[in-house]
């Protein structure tokens, strides 16, 4: 391609140029518009965006139309010509009539997020949008080469991701969406951008309230000493962890020699090892507890109890936290179940209610439902 030496326009006399070719064409697609003025997509669809605001346009799937005829010259530069009229575009559909199509980001399709997968198409089917889903592999990287992918190759009209929020790759990555040009709503992850950390749009289980809840029936059953088991590399970890010790210390349970391992997941090698420390924490300390997460471990330890002649759940109760296969466990386990359906029904109306609402003031929505504790015997 080759690059003129002189500087392109100014983002007014850009605009002023989108809105001149839609008057000459009754409609432009992004990537052409892109093309042709030398900018990339992301800038294009800002600029559409704008354009919506003001009323001078409306954006449809992958571009723009006029307002069902020629657009005044309301912007600078804006001359008109004597060239014949354009044949009239067709009247686009209204927002309410026409398929959205969503983009959906996730890092895994296999564990956790098939249910909320199945909410979002659940909301999506009964609204008749379309869901364009990429699974990605826990890395910022991959992710926003998906998410990249939908945006400027699909001409998606909204983001529903489950992004990697930390150091720096998650960082620009946050930042990325933020510019992505499309309306972006976060799933169990949140995120604040600019220099005031305002937060973007988020739909959340409150998994710190799922740990305590976990705490306070161990509590019930007589339990003083429990422990915590999580590995480093997951998300939840965090919140799982903060709910555990904050019921914990309201609670006045002791925590000095209670085990609180954050470590591998149970396909590492170094996971056997891991789980006969933490099996010996819990007899020299008399811990008789254990919150887990997720599910894979926690049947993992109970087994390995087991071998070590600790019987589950006299000598020792274990909840687990996910409930994704708990019930399999014997005994079946006692599991927090984070609410994984309606969290991809919630995200899906919260990014819907984004689309059909264009007012620029609308206050930023984020949503935190409640887990669930189910009761089974490995704690009974």
């Amino acid at each position: 391609m080759t690059v003129s030496d002189s500087p392109g326009p100014l983002p007014d006399e850009r605009r002023a140029q989108v809105v001149e070719l839609l008057r000459r064409r009754g409609v432009v697609r992004v990537n052409e518009l892109a093309a042709e003025l030398d900018v990339s997509a992301i800038t294009i669809r800002r600029d559409i965006a704008l354009l919506s605001s003001q009323g001078l346009i409306r954006r449809v799937r992958g571009g723009a139309v006029l307002h069902g005829g020629a657009v005044a010259d309301t912007l600078a530069g804006s001359d008109r010509d004597d060239s014949p009229p354009p044949r009239p575009a067709p009247e686009p559909k209204a927002a309410a009539e026409r398929q959205l199509t969503i983009g959906m980001v996730v890092p895994s399709v296999t564990y956790y997020w098939p249910d909320v997968i199945r909410g979002v198409r659940e909301a999506a089917a009964a609204s008749g949008a379309r869901i364009v889903l990429r699974g990605a592999t826990y890395r910022a990287s991959d992710e926003r080469r998906q998410l990249a992918r939908l945006v400027e190759e699909v001409g998606v009209d909204g983001l529903l991701v489950a992004p990697t929020t930390t150091g720096d790759e998650g960082e620009a990555l946050v930042r990325w969406l933020q510019g992505a040009g499309v309306p972006v709503v976060l799933i169990e992850r949140t995120a604040t951008v600019g220099p005031y950390h305002e937060a973007m749009e988020s739909v959340v289980s409150d998994h710190a309230l799922g740990a305590a809840m976990a705490v306070r029936h161990l509590v019930t059953l007589g339990h003083r000493r429990i422990g915590l088991i999580t590995t480093f590399q997951s998300p939840t970890t965090p919140h799982v962890r903060r709910g555990w010790r904050q019921a914990s210390e309201e609670l006045g349970l002791r925590l000095d020699g209670t085990p609180d391992a954050d470590t591998v997941d149970q396909p590492d090698p170094e996971w056997q090892k891991v789980l006969d420390g933490v099996l010996d924490q819990c007899i020299a300390s008399g811990t008789t507890a254990l919150l887990i997460h997720s599910d894979p471990e926690a049947i993992s330890l109970v087994s390995r109890s087991q071998e070590r002649g600790i019987r589950v759940p006299a000598d020792l109760a274990v909840v687990t936290y996910d409930d994704e296969v708990a019930e399999l466990c014997d005994p079946p386990l006692t599991a927090v179940r984070p609410p994984k359906s309606a969290i991809g029904r919630a995200a899906f109306a919260l990014l819907a209610a984004r689309l059909a609402d264009q007012d620029p003031e609308r206050p930023t929505h984020r949503v935190v439902i409640e887990p669930r504790l189910i009761v089974r015997s490995s704690s009974a």
